[in-house]
């Protein structure tokens, strides 16, 4: 497993390789420089493109192993300990690859990636289901693949093709290459799978933008005011459940900031996806992973705080408890599905941390590898 030093040193390393910095003359511009190449660091560090597992035709959630955070063990009031009280499903056996993978809660995995930090060769191998062929299609090509949650088409990314993002159709294995103009964190499907969120940095200015790409076709960018949208630490945009807007966290200006701890965080903007204007504000203060991050009916989403997984209910900002990941899947009846860091498994529990159920995975995906899931 890498540990995100690893990944931190790895991708430092690739960055002096791919450029060379200046430094401005000016006192101001020079700190506002330095915070958006901060910024861009640790946005690299998280993955080259960060949470809330996550969808495409339905949303979806990616499950990766970052922050640990408190484990199963902490979670929960302290009259009401988790407990163990659901079945064990075993790994599969066999090929896996060769029919759909169903999860506790009725939920399906849909792939699974590397975060492109590997230093080995080949890069590991990703996989994204073909819901038609009703099988998973590998691929080592890419250094990362981020696979629809439904439909024939994974999103990829190349390292050597920094600016630009491949749509790669899984029947006929071509590829479709969208140029950005600016580099890519992580691509986040659209609860409806019809449009990818990026987060893009420029290169040379370190600036912000928010990218939307159509699955099959239109490309648009809109900047983002990092002045008035202030965002340092891991910075990414993410989609609503409802799909309607995309969400950034937002780092609070007056707290003191520091490189040994998670900054403070005032709350998340949401912005139209449509014209990139900002919508509204919500005092959540963590960092959500995706869509699937926010409970079925809105009130409450699950974030990455600064003392671990969080329940925030979303129109106040208060902490409900702790969570048992940062990256969950919210289903139906309040059912959180999340993996075990430390065995592997994906565990469906309640909100009282109670397991309802406990699978195994194959062997093949390790706890170093990102999973995507989706309702089947």
């Amino acid at each position: 497993m890498n540990g995100p030093a690893e990944q931190a040193l790895r991708t430092a390393v690739r960055e002096l390789a791919d450029e060379a910095r200046t430094v401005p003359g000016l006192a101001e511009r020079a700190r506002a420089r330095g915070r958006r190449l901060r910024r861009r660091r640790q946005l690299a560090a998280t993955g080259g493109a960060l949470a809330a597992l996550v969808a495409l035709a339905v949303p979806f959630v990616w499950l990766r192993p970052s922050d640990p955070g408190p484990g199963p063990a902490a979670w929960g009031p302290p009259s009401a300990p988790a407990e163990s009280t659901g079945s064990v499903v075993p790994a599969p056996t066999g090929d896996w690859t060769a029919s759909p993978l169903t999860l506790p809660g009725d939920w399906l995995l849909v792939g699974t990636t590397s975060t492109g930090e590997s230093t080995g060769d080949p890069v590991e191998r990703g996989y994204a289901l073909d819901r038609t062929g009703g099988r998973y299609i590998g691929s080592d090509r890419y250094d990362e693949v981020w696979a629809a949650p439904r439909g024939g088409v994974a999103a990829v990314v190349d390292h050597d093709r920094r600016t630009e993002l491949g749509l790669l159709d899984l029947a006929s294995g071509e590829v479709r290459w969208v140029r950005t103009g600016g580099r890519i964190m992580t691509p986040h499907w659209s609860p409806d799978g019809r449009r990818l969120a990026l987060t893009l940095m420029d290169k040379d200015s370190g600036d912000l933008s928010l990218g939307v790409l159509g699955a099959t076709g239109g490309w648009r960018t809109f900047p983002v005011d990092d002045q008035e949208y202030l965002c340092t630490d891991q910075c990414f945009f993410t989609w609503t459940r409802d799909g309607r807007e995309v969400a950034l966290q937002q780092t609070d200006p007056t707290a003191p900031r520091s490189e040994s701890e998670p900054h403070a965080r005032r709350g998340v903007q949401f912005f139209s996806p449509e014209n990139g204007r900002p919508t509204r504000l919500v005092p959540v203060k963590g960092d959500p992973a995706g869509p699937w991050s926010w409970s079925p009916n809105g009130r409450q989403v699950v974030v990455k705080g600064r003392q671990g997984p969080q329940i925030v209910e979303v129109t106040t900002g208060r902490v409900i408890g702790p969570a048992p990941d940062a990256d969950v899947a919210w289903g139906a009846d309040d059912r959180l599905l999340y993996r075990d860091r430390r065995t592997g498994e994906m565990v469906l529990a309640d909100l009282d941390g109670r397991e309802l159920a406990r699978q195994a995975l194959p062997e093949a995906l390790g706890l170093d590898m990102v999973l995507l899931v989706a309702p089947r």
